[in-house]
């Protein structure tokens, strides 16, 4: 039986800020920054953070504002996701546009690369949500599930 989709809200930067879940992270990466943006935009993204099960690209390159992806994660979770910022090799921005769970009213990330020496740069991940009530406690179960995604980026990077 397939699952209903449930609409996300659209967000601004802002979010970013005034999300009343915010999860921040930094990594200093012995990388210049382009190949790391070139993992950003590959063809499966994030493969190595354990939560996801996929991200496939659903616009065709130049990916830009207004690209689409789908993410696929454990338990089944499906979410829809539209950019509304990019800086080419620099920075992105999405919102999720749908998922086929009912617990977010509104959901982003935002990941930028930063230069820091001719060798090496910091990647700065956020992740803004807001949760719907229906979600209640259980949600907050999905915080450390979440945050293994810095982890295994940070041990991604790590081992190179």
């Amino acid at each position: 039986m397939r699952r209903p989709w449930f609409s996300l809200g659209p967000v601004g930067v802002d979010f970013f800020e005034t999300a009343p879940l915010l999860l921040k992270e930094s990594f200093e990466i012995p990388l210049e920054a382009e190949p790391v943006w070139g993992d950003l935009m590959s063809e499966n993204p994030l493969a190595w953070c354990r939560i996801l099960r996929g991200v496939e690209w659903t616009s065709p390159r130049p990916f830009g504002v207004g690209a689409t992806r789908t993410a696929r994660a454990v338990g089944g979770l499906v979410i829809h996701e539209r950019f509304f910022r990019w800086e080419e090799g620099r920075r992105h921005s999405f919102f999720v546009e749908e998922a086929n769970v009912p617990f977010f009213r509104r959901f982003a990330e935002d990941c930028l690369v930063e230069p820091t020496s001719g060798s090496s740069c910091r990647l700065t991940w956020t992740i803004a949500i807001e949760l719907r009530a229906v979600a209640g406690i259980g949600a907050f179960a999905g915080r450390p599930i979440l945050e293994t995604a810095f982890r295994d980026t940070r041990r991604h990077y790590r081992s190179l």
